[in-house]
């Protein structure tokens, strides 16, 4: 019989010998090549950590946006951003957002919570004994938070949530997580924490350390509600003339456009009543060695406009569940690595400074597709950019 394992060694996985064979075994399943994947500048040991049956990469385009001027309180001053997408006009949309808002003296954005969850559910024979463990839940919550961060140096459980069903209760453990994205680091903290309860409260049957209301990689209210990585605010105001002779559109004719939109968005069920930020966000996801499914949570978002009695357009941009990471994970993969330190934001104490430079990237790219749309040049923009067909 043939063999169909995929060839691996349990010494060195990551070995030009094994990755080699792997190369001839898929060859001989398939009969295709793999010219391109092979190809590559890093050494394949790094990966370690972050994939299993390595055989190459996927080489994504990478391109430059920018100057984008950010006014945060991280991050401060001018950035050229890299993006990495195969969606032609994506980058020269960015970037004219970006253009105007330089024109405007720059983007606010600010970072008003961070927090990330893991969401346990405890069993029990009825209601009642669901209920009187919450009590207990609370008044035991110092040993309880000492457990759990006696498994991580980052880690700081803030606080618990609670919520009942049936026999159930649900607890969301809130953790802060410095410049990790912080998942598995509240996986295990949440453990510690959850083994504790079950030696200390005898009436418990069972638990599940993820009951589902924790979200992974999930869109969910929720997480628009109490947030879920960084809560991100990002904001600027555009005077009419720049708006104007920029995207061909007035202010007045952007805001006017608003209501229509959002009770589009309200009849979809829609988490985002912007235009477009998963474009952003998964362009730098991918060329900053961010987990993309992250992207499922982070897309959520809350536009807001208003207009001055001078014309002037105010706009913002909040993402309420912006899961990124500067250290750990992806982040120290040789070309994402070279993308964050373009930003200055690899490595420890630089978490906030990507998130900012994250929602001014997004809003850059909100005005400029909201503006595309009202002035009616969206389809011929993806007409003449963004139909590469060979």
């Amino acid at each position: 019989m043939m063999n169909k394992s995929i060839p691996r060694d349990k010494k060195n996985d990551y070995s030009a010998e094994v990755i080699g064979t792997r190369h001839e075994f898929i060859v001989e399943k398939t009969g295709k090549g793999v010219d391109h994947l092979c190809q590559y500048s890093f050494d394949p040991s790094i990966t370690s950590g972050n994939i299993e049956n390595f055989i190459g990469v996927a080489q994504i385009p990478v391109g430059l946006a920018g100057p984008l001027v950010v006014n945060g309180e991280h991050a401060q001053g001018e950035f050229y951003v890299p993006l990495a997408t195969s969606e032609g006009t994506l980058i020269a949309s960015y970037n004219r957002g970006m253009r105007l808002f330089r024109e405007c003296g720059g983007i606010k954005v600010t970072v008003v919570d961070d927090v990330m969850q893991r969401a346990p559910v405890f069993i029990f024979d009825d209601a009642r004994q669901a209920r009187d463990f919450g009590i207990w839940i609370d008044e035991n919550f110092d040993e309880i938070k000492k457990a759990a961060e006696s498994s991580t140096k980052s880690g700081k459980l803030r606080n618990i949530e609670q919520y009942a069903a049936s026999c159930m209760r649900h607890l969301r453990f809130n953790f802060t997580t410095g410049d990790a994205a912080g998942q598995n680091m509240v996986s295990k903290a949440t453990f510690f924490a959850c083994e504790w309860i079950k030696t200390h409260y005898p009436p418990l049957r069972r638990y599940l350390l993820s009951g589902g209301m924790d979200t992974d990689k999930k869109h969910s209210a929720i997480n628009v509600l109490h947030s879920r990585g960084k809560r991100v605010v990002a904001e600027a105001v555009i005077p009419s003339d720049i708006l104007k002779r920029i995207m061909g559109v007035t202010t007045e004719k952007l805001y006017a456009a608003k209501p229509f939109i959002l009770a589009g968005n309200q009849m979809a069920g829609s988490i985002n009543n912007g235009a477009h930020s998963p474009n952003g966000l998964a362009a730098l996801f991918i060329a900053c060695g961010q987990d993309v499914a992250n992207v499922a949570e982070s897309s959520a978002g809350i536009a807001v406009t208003d207009l001055d009695d001078d014309g002037n357009l105010y706009m913002s941009m909040t993402i309420p569940s912006l899961i990124v990471a500067t250290y750990g994970g992806g982040t120290g993969l040789a070309t994402q690595r070279e993308c964050l330190e373009m930003l200055d934001c690899y490595g420890e104490g630089k978490a906030k400074k990507f998130a900012e430079i994250v929602g001014a990237t997004i809003l850059a790219g909100e005005i400029s597709l909201a503006s595309a749309i009202m002035a009616g040049d969206w389809v011929s923009s993806h007409d003449q950019y963004g139909r590469n067909r060979t």
